[in-house]
């Protein structure tokens, strides 16, 4: 049997396309074995292939491929077009079809959350019935439908109805699909048509699809069907709107839980978003990060594995059930204890119920694992499961997941894991009791998942950037991630200094090389429970701001990859190079009287030593920052060795170049904020000018393409691999490229208020947000609404005059109906999603919000230390009977076209 596929597609210079389906013929789904298209004329490419009929599937599946000039492919988005139906008479089926871009608004529409929770619909809606002779099958996609509407088609010639809107021919809904098979026989070729809504309910005509008429040029033959897979029906297509609430399970307060949120309380909190009119919640990182038992554990994006969830979001009392509630003990009097504190004691509350698990398991352990839900979790979850629970026992065995310190199993080898898993070792009780833990995590977290879906509220999470250097991931693929480096973030509004998240990055290569295998399991099993994510800073895809092992702030790094400074340019763009001058710490007496004032002759006596060119260098032992804050760590705690470190780490930084390593003194990278440097504002004006100059053109000009390439290389492989909505945390230091890559992906930008990405703006507008993003006004990294509002006055007072339009002086509080003007700003902007914190959705009720908005902050990125313990001020099932207040905010979501 001839196939033949017709592909409009307007190519430049060097592309071509390819096809590849599930036959022999079309490479069998290999990209590497895709069948090249020809060029036909300006709208199509065209290619055929004899398909032998022994051994057909029922369908054939197939998508198009891109191949850029490079030789990159770039697949086309979905996996849901197919040729069927065809019987023994047929000898050839012609495919007529368009490129499914990614980047389509419709493509969002049939992600998880849509197609599985909120434009969930029975199929064959609007069905005429199938027709067993046809010549031609119109197929369309139309997510956006109302409540009894439904596509038909109408058209040129008797056949299409002669465009007669009383009884046009109705499609049926067959998947993503909009079918319609039609006996062209007889028609004048070519035939013009197009696609129209009925309202199946009052039996009426609604209107016909935008656009042009769509034209068929294949004629009828009873040997021949063509198929038309045309795309998306020509509607507006950024008409929905959603609206969603945003805090971190731990923050969750219920007078069932344990001094902290828990997965059973997010059913409670889906109870109240559903009485609230919203339609999301959002979580942050649920992941296990246990890795000291101390409260620094409480930082959710440093999880020691990327698979297991963390054991104090479990639930006890579920755990135990009827038949073990009497192991419970004085259960209720702790929980009291805990549950009164204003904020979460982690270290407490994860103690108690891990003592608390283990004597559960004891007596449970047994059983759970007879079991077949066990069995099937455990095999399912194995490759991950396995080393994650061998990981925690060797941390609590020798007190430490600094696995390079372990007396044994320091590396990680598959056969001794799968020996401590075996019924005759010794230790197969004790490692088993992590398994246990996590097959209850995932029945709790599971169980509040599928409420949600039934209650019709959608769940997003969160994916971290990293994974913590000492944690189960590293141990068990240390070649995945480039161990020499710390992940984190150049300065910008939090911190002056940067960010050192403390991650190891990214071995992209490797990973690639691996099929992005890891990345494909951990969006699995996010799929278990959630219906979108947000990936945390998504620039890291592109370049992830890295820093040295040897450093301890964030500004002593450098973008990785990056086209760095040749050493003829320096000569090119008349700069005289002087490695000394540019590529070591710049230090003169007059830089440490500024820098140390009264100390300035302690530090010249115990840390520098005088140089060959009439200033400093530091002291063997405080070369790098890491050696001079190891040093001060060792010592008391004082206002004055505080200010030595800090200084020490000023002179360390006060460079203008770093020399990358291993290029022989031939590649340099610019420090980043070069032109705050010390080392810069002594040079004379030209040669600040010259240096200025390359400044701009390696930071956002040079690297555009390059990082382009980077992001395309990962990003449409993951994306392809899940089909959870995406969002991205686009913050920061964003390259041009940014949005462009997360347009052509369908990937949704995050936009702040306070945080406008174009540098000429103080404020972002609401109003001006894209379709395809989530818009918020503060996240968990910033101050809430209320606490912003009194943090800078002039900022304020701008933004009252300026962005809320009125007039004469800002309030010196946020009182309740600013607070409710800035929410209702996000509802009516024109952005997929508004997603608000709780505690500023709280802020617009005088009796509802928590007295001190100080007290609401959830994280501090500029502090390192931060203890993450904000929990909501009042019980999740008093918020649900606050009646009064729920039903305004369902009122407004409503009016503004969110409900």
């Amino acid at each position: 049997m001839k196939l033949q596929f017709y592909l409009r597609f307007h190519t430049r210079y060097g592309q071509s396309l390819w096809v590849s389906g599930n036959i022999d013929e079309l490479g069998n789904n290999d990209p590497a074995k895709a069948i090249s298209m020809n060029y036909l004329n300006d709208e199509f490419w065209f290619t055929e292939v004899d398909a032998k009929r022994k051994g057909l599937p029922k369908a054939i599946s197939y998508k198009y491929f891109l191949k850029n000039e490079d030789g990159e492919l770039l697949q086309e988005w979905g996996n849901d077009r197919q040729l069927q139906g065809y019987k023994k008479e047929v000898s050839e089926i012609q495919a007529v079809d368009v490129w499914n871009h990614a980047g389509e608004y419709e493509n969002a529409f049939f992600s998880a959350p849509f197609k599985e929770v909120l434009l969930n619909q029975p199929a064959g809606k609007g069905k005429e019935g199938p027709r067993k002779n046809f010549t031609h099958a119109f197929k369309i996609k139309a997510p956006l439908l109302k409540k009894n509407e439904a596509v038909c088609l109408l058209g040129t010639g008797e056949r299409l109805g002669n465009w007669e809107t009383v009884k046009p021919i109705m499609m049926s809904r067959d998947g993503n699909w909009w079918v319609a098979k039609v006996d062209l026989s007889g028609s004048g070729f070519p035939v013009a048509y197009k696609y129209a809504i009925y309202d199946t309910r009052e039996k009426t005509f609604v209107a016909y699809e935008g656009g042009d008429n769509r034209l068929v040029y294949s004629d009828a033959d009873k040997k021949k069907i063509t198929i038309l897979h045309d795309g998306f029906i020509f509607l507006p297509n950024n008409t929905w709107k959603g609206s969603g609430v945003a805090i971190p399970v731990f923050s969750l307060r219920s007078k069932k839980s344990f001094g902290v949120g828990e997965f059973s309380d997010i059913k409670l909190l889906v109870d109240w978003t559903r009485a609230a009119g919203l339609k999301l919640v959002q979580l942050l990182p649920i992941n296990d990060t246990i890795a000291t038992h101390t409260w620094m554990d409480s930082y959710p994006y440093a999880a020691i594995s990327a698979f297991a969830l963390h054991p104090l979001y479990i639930n006890l009392v579920k755990v135990a059930g009827k038949d073990y509630a009497g192991q419970l003990g004085s259960l209720k009097k702790k929980q009291k204890q805990l549950n009164e504190l204003p904020a979460i004691d982690y270290e407490e509350v994860i103690k108690y119920k891990l003592s608390v698990l283990k004597e559960l398991y004891d007596v449970m352990g047994e059983a759970c694992f007879e079991s077949e839900e066990y069995k099937k979790f455990f095999k399912n979850n194995a490759h991950w499961l396995q080393p994650y629970a061998a990981f925690c026992f060797f941390r609590d065995k020798y007190g430490t997941s600094h696995f390079d310190e372990w007396k044994t199993n320091g590396i990680y080898h598959q056969a001794e894991v799968e020996k401590l898993f075996s019924p005759k070792s010794p230790s197969f009780r004790e490692a088993g009791y992590y398994c246990f833990i996590q097959y209850h995590l995932n029945l709790q977290l599971k169980e509040a998942a599928d409420y949600a879906h039934k209650k019709g509220i959608v769940l997003k999470g969160d994916i971290p950037i990293g994974i913590y250097r000492y944690g189960c991931d590293a141990w068990v693929s240390p070649d995945m991630y480039n161990m020499c480096w710390q992940a984190g973030a150049p300065p910008d509004d939090f911190t002056a200094v940067g960010q050192n998240w403390g991650f190891p990055t990214y071995n992209w290569k490797r990973m690639q090389e691996n099929d992005f295998s890891w990345w494909k399991q951990r969006f699995e099993q996010m799929s278990n429970y959630f219906d979108a994510f947000r990936i945390d800073h998504i620039l890291g895809f592109f370049r992830i701001w890295s820093i040295p092992a040897n450093a301890v702030q964030g500004i002593m790094g450098r973008f990785v990859p990056c086209l760095p400074v040749h050493i003829n340019e320096f000569g090119e763009n008349g700069i005289w190079f002087d490695y000394q001058r540019y590529c070591r710490p710049y230090i003169t007496d007059g830089i440490v009287e500024e820098i140390f004032g009264v100390l300035s002759g302690k530090v010249k006596k115990e840390f520098l030593t005088p140089n060959d060119f009439g200033g400093y260098d530091l002291m063997p032992g405080f070369e790098n920052q890491l050696q001079a804050g190891e040093y001060f760590a060792a010592l008391d705690e004082s206002a004055e060795n505080e200010k030595l470190k800090l200084g020490l780490f000023d002179l360390i930084s006060n460079v203008i170049f770093f020399e990358e390593e291993g290029s022989q003194g031939e590649h340099f990278h610019f420090r980043i904020s070069m032109e705050k440097t010390i080392s810069y504002q002594h040079l004379i004006p030209h040669v600040q000018e010259k240096l200025k100059a390359l400044y701009i053109n390696y930071f956002y000009r040079r690297q555009d393409d390059f990082w382009f390439k980077e992001a395309m290389h990962k990003l449409p492989q993951l994306k392809a691999a899940t089909n959870m909505l995406v969002c991205g945390e686009d913050l920061g230091m964003v390259p041009h490229c940014v949005p462009d890559v997360m347009q052509q992906l369908g990937i949704l930008s995050l936009e702040i208020q306070r945080m406008p990405k174009d540098p000429q703006k103080e404020f972002f507008i609401p109003a001006d947000a894209p379709y395809m993003s989530v818009i918020t006004p503060s996240t968990h990294d910033m101050s809430t609404i209320r606490s912003w509002w009194e943090e800078n006055r002039e900022r304020t007072q701008h933004f009252y005059n300026q962005v809320m339009e009125q007039w004469g002086e800002a309030p010196q509080f946020c009182e309740s109906w600013i607070n409710r003007a800035i929410v209702l700003q996000h509802l009516y902007s024109p952005a997929m999603w508004s997603v608000f914190q709780l505690q500023d959705i709280l802020g617009m009720s005088e009796t509802l919000r928590r007295e001190n908005p100080e007290e609401e902050r959830i994280n501090n990125p500029a502090n390192p230390k931060n203890y993450w313990q904000y929990r909501m001020h009042i019980f999740l099932e008093d918020l649900i009977l606050e009646k009064e207040f729920n039903e305004e905010l369902k009122g407004y979501v409503t009016n503004s076209g969110r409900g």
